[in-house]
């Protein structure tokens, strides 16, 4: 059906739905790219006037995507819980903004809503939200998921510890990890991306991660982000593998292009679910290990792979939550400025997007993380990802990467460093995971009269890994 608004005497014309949400988008470079963007300030106004009063039920029949063509529709529609939906089931989008933003919106009444809401609806919203808006209702929204440690408490920031090597190299990684650790980073998972998908390669990186969490018996999980048919493999060939990690888009076409369907993604959470190695146990002394999954996104990949069917970015980002959701995942975070500017031009649509991905993730129930991170040839720098990982962190966001010196030698992009983690948790008074933040102070890595400052010397267990590294 077609929507309109009239501004300044002019009346504009949105065809349907997906016109609408891609016209009413805050300016990107790569909605422009697609030649869906709106065409100047006044109809982007217009269209999200239009926006803010379309009924949220209308997204249950007014797809983006048909039904018919596409498995991540399906997998919206089919699971969308009309139970959860009821409490704000009579609202528009302005509506449903006003009702976030109220007192009544608190921590329970948001999870309790998150089944019920399809990432269209979540993607209409934020378009109409200011920054302060994102953060207030971000920062309400609370999603615990459990494997070694705890992860997504309040008054908790979680960190990947990203120890890349250009070439792999074990010796270099292993250091990589002991810098992260007397820093306080890792909590959320050590994360290796390896430069090549060999299998042997990989399995010997998973090994390596064991030996050191097994060792120094960190409450922490390790992960080596190959493609999920190599885990599912390592897997088969008896590789300890804690997480299993897949880059994940909001269309069936662009999960095609990264080598994924649902059924695949299924078949990878039964193989980390059979190994049963997460450690918590429940209140009846059961091993907790239901958030097994890994999953990265980012604005502009279904546009990258050409299967974005007309969708604007930021609600193809959207719809990659929702097949997150349906895995129950440990974490998920979006690469936010990794793609480039093509899709995502400088800081001031990075931080935008970043905070719009960390709102929408944490509307539909996901423990979302964010890489802060942008490709030098944008038009960004350190000082931008400063500004966003300080408001992402005031929004409550689960977690954040620890890389050396901020600069990943083996991807070539730019990120938050070890001590970029230090900073914003003595700022805003945050911990880790509880298990982690006491195994730092049980180590010496950490002063026990002064949570989040650095132990003065390096304890003997960690000299003794340095002579090995040596």
């Amino acid at each position: 059906m077609p929507y309109q608004h009239s501004i300044g005497g002019t009346n504009y014309r949105f065809a349907d739905l997906k016109s609408l949400l891609a016209k009413a988008s805050p300016a990107r470079s790569g909605d422009q790219l697609a030649g869906i963007a709106a065409q100047n300030d006044a109809e982007r106004i217009a269209a999200q006037m239009a926006l803010a009063e379309v009924p949220l039920a209308a997204f249950l029949e007014d797809l983006v995507i048909p039904y018919e063509s596409d498995e991540v529709t399906r997998l919206i529609i089919d699971g969308h819980d009309g139970e959860a939906f009821r409490i704000v089931d009579h609202l528009t989008v302005g509506d449903f903004r006003n009702w976030l933003l109220s007192d009544a919106a608190d921590t329970v009444a948001l999870t309790a809503l998150a089944p019920g809401l399809t990432p269209e609806m979540v993607a209409a919203v934020a378009k109409i939200m200011r920054i302060q808006d994102l953060i207030l209702v971000g920062r309400k929204c609370r999603v615990v998921t459990r494997f070694r440690n705890t992860i997504g408490l309040a008054g908790c920031l979680s960190t990947r510890l990203q120890p890349n090597h250009p070439t792999d190299d074990p010796k270099g990684i292993a250091a990589s990890v002991l810098e992260g650790l007397t820093y306080g980073c890792g909590d959320a998972v050590i994360g290796v991306n390896p430069a090549t998908d060999n299998l042997a390669a990989v399995i010997t990186l998973i090994e390596m991660l064991d030996v050191i969490i097994a060792e120094y018996q960190i409450p922490t999980q390790s992960c080596v982000l190959s493609h999920i048919t190599s885990t599912i493999e390592a897997i088969n060939r008896g590789a300890p593998v804690d997480l299993v990690f897949q880059s994940i888009a909001g269309t069936q076409a662009a999960n095609a292009s990264f080598g994924v369907n649902l059924r695949l993604l299924a078949e990878g959470l039964d193989a980390a679910h059979s190994l049963k190695r997460g450690s918590l146990v429940d209140g009846i002394g059961d091993r907790v290990c239901d958030n097994v999954m890994y999953f990265e996104t980012g604005q502009g990949s279904a546009l990258s792979a050409n299967a974005h069917h007309g969708v604007d970015q930021q609600t193809c980002e959207a719809r990659a939550y929702a097949v997150a959701r349906k895995f129950k995942p440990l974490l998920v975070n979006t690469v936010v400025g990794f793609i480039g500017p093509e899709y995502l031009f400088d800081g001031k649509q990075i931080i935008r997007a970043g905070l719009e991905d960390h709102f929408c993730g944490k509307l539909l129930g996901l423990p979302m993380g964010c890489d802060v991170c942008y490709t030098n040839h944008a038009e960004a720098d350190q000082n931008d990802m400063d500004i966003l990982l300080t408001l992402l962190s005031v929004a409550g966001v689960t977690y954040v990467m620890g890389i050396p010196g901020s600069d990943d030698i083996m991807l070539n992009y730019q990120t938050t460093s070890f001590h970029d983690a230090l900073y914003v948790r003595k700022v805003l008074g945050l911990q880790p995971a509880p298990e982690f933040a006491k195994w730092l102070i049980d180590m010496g890595l950490w002063e026990a009269a002064a949570p989040v400052s650095l132990a003065s010397t390096l304890p003997p267990l960690f000299q003794h890994l340095l002579t090995r590294l040596n």
